[in-house]
């Protein structure tokens, strides 16, 4: 049996900028594989690069060495346009920060990838993914008329509704409460199974991070293996996902 190739790939992947001190190296020769269908989570120290590294796997920045291989296309030999083309074929996010537009109603946030990718019918496929995570109540809904639970929520639809081969969530419950993290990381990796969808995940949280199969440390610019095996993956809050 042939073992699938990555949908994701770094190799010795760098990142510098410049700051008042000088030259800043955020990572040096870091080495990543995933899997399709794969749930890898990255955890490390408050400034260790862990969003700098998102950025760079997704195209959305770029490296100062090394390479990015998404579903085999070296970002690198893409321009701006074309890593924008390729993310919205085949890439999902999810962020601290919700990152819904204030002047749309949560029904038009999750129309929006929908008609920008050409998807046939976007408004009924939007309405569809939002009674996946209980909000078909909240469709006319704007952002501020919205908790933060169900903002990010919205936000899972959104990313979700456009059936992503690779998902990158960066501290999707960072500004949330404990519980409503816990409903709401408990909805990310339902949806996820349910789509057999790949996941990278950014978080300080242990419980989120313990939710994937792998776990990886950001340290010292590089990537190690923070594993720890657990026969049996439960729900974040002790109890089947709502």
């Amino acid at each position: 049996m042939m073992t699938p190739a990555p949908i994701l790939r770094a190799a010795d992947l760098g990142k510098r900028v410049a700051s008042p001190e000088g030259t800043l190296e955020i990572l040096s020769g870091l080495e990543l594989t995933v899997a399709p269908g794969e749930t890898v989570a990255i955890v490390g120290e408050s400034g260790s690069g862990k969003s700098t590294l998102l950025s760079l796997l997704a195209g959305l920045d770029i490296p100062t060495a090394g390479q990015v291989w998404l579903d085999g296309t070296d970002l690198s030999s893409l321009d701006e346009d074309g890593r924008a083309r390729l993310r919205g074929r085949l890439v999902g996010f999810v962020f601290q920060s919700f990152q819904l537009i204030p002047s749309l109603t949560a029904l038009e946030n999750v129309m929006l990838p929908l008609e920008l990718a050409g998807r046939e019918e976007p408004r009924a496929a939007a309405r569809e993914a939002l009674e996946r995570v209980g909000l078909a109540a909240r469709v006319r809904h704007y952002p501020s008329q919205l908790s933060g639970g169900e903002q990010q929520r919205v936000a899972l639809a959104r990313a979700f509704s456009t059936r992503p081969r690779l998902l990158f969530a960066d501290e999707p419950t960072g500004n949330l409460d404990r519980r409503t993290g816990e409903r709401v990381g408990d909805l990310l990796f339902r949806l996820n199974a349910e789509n057999a969808t790949t996941l990278v995940l950014v978080t300080h949280d242990p419980g989120l991070a313990g939710h994937c199969a792998r776990t990886l440390r950001l340290e010292g610019g590089r990537l190690r293996d923070d594993s720890i095996p657990q026969p049996q993956r439960v729900s974040l809050t002790g109890a089947a996902p709502a």
